[in-house]
């Protein structure tokens, strides 16, 4: 297959086109030779801390032009995802505001920590905030029978530097030791997020 067969190509972010708030040499080059060529250009991210309009506005701010139409995150395939197997529902999260946001743009209900109980799911993303209290409470609700969402498996968030914070998946990974249940995912590198 030749370059000029080829109608669009997406892009993953973290360690692709930016490490952290740093975009990675040759990267706005490439978007802008794409562009000139009548190529499409869409965004990809299993970033469960931004709505696509945040990440736009980091491309743009980076030199990347980009629109939130042209970006897909983990969270809007998390609203959608639940909406589809559960219809909309009670959703106790480990997450940021913003998955909060995205969750309830769906229609379903989020469920504070100390009533878990009423969570008939539970979902992790990225939780800068996350500690002993939230790990309890989604393993509970998951053990009592909660069903177990999260938009990745990724353990690490690449920064600048080398450095990187822990990722979605290593608080996934902590909520199954301590249920007892696996999650579904629903972000890359799983097929969901190439069928929307």
């Amino acid at each position: 297959m030749r370059l000029a067969d080829l109608s669009g190509f997406a892009f993953d972010l973290d360690g692709c086109i930016w490490t952290g708030a740093v975009l990675l040499p040759g990267a706005a080059e490439l978007l802008t030779a794409l562009r000139r060529r009548g190529k499409r250009v869409a965004f990809l991210t299993n970033n469960s801390r931004e709505l696509p309009e945040s990440v736009a506005g980091k491309l743009n701010r980076l030199g990347v032009e980009a629109s939130p139409r042209e970006v897909l995150t983990a969270l809007e395939l998390l609203g959608q995802e639940i909406a589809r197997r559960f219809g909309r529902t009670e959703v106790l999260i480990l997450g940021v505001d913003e998955m909060a946001e995205a969750l309830k743009a769906h229609g379903h209900r989020v469920v504070p920590l100390e009533r878990w109980q009423e969570a008939r799911v539970v979902a992790v993303g990225n939780d800068p905030t996350f500690d002993y209290p939230k790990l309890k409470a989604a393993s509970e609700a998951v053990a009592h029978g909660a069903s177990f969402i999260t938009v990745n498996l990724d353990p690490r968030l690449p920064l600048e530097k080398g450095e990187f914070d822990p990722g979605a998946g290593a608080l996934a990974e902590a909520v199954a030791v301590a249920s007892g249940a696996r999650p579904l995912v629903v972000g890359k590198p799983r097929p969901l997020i190439f069928k929307t």
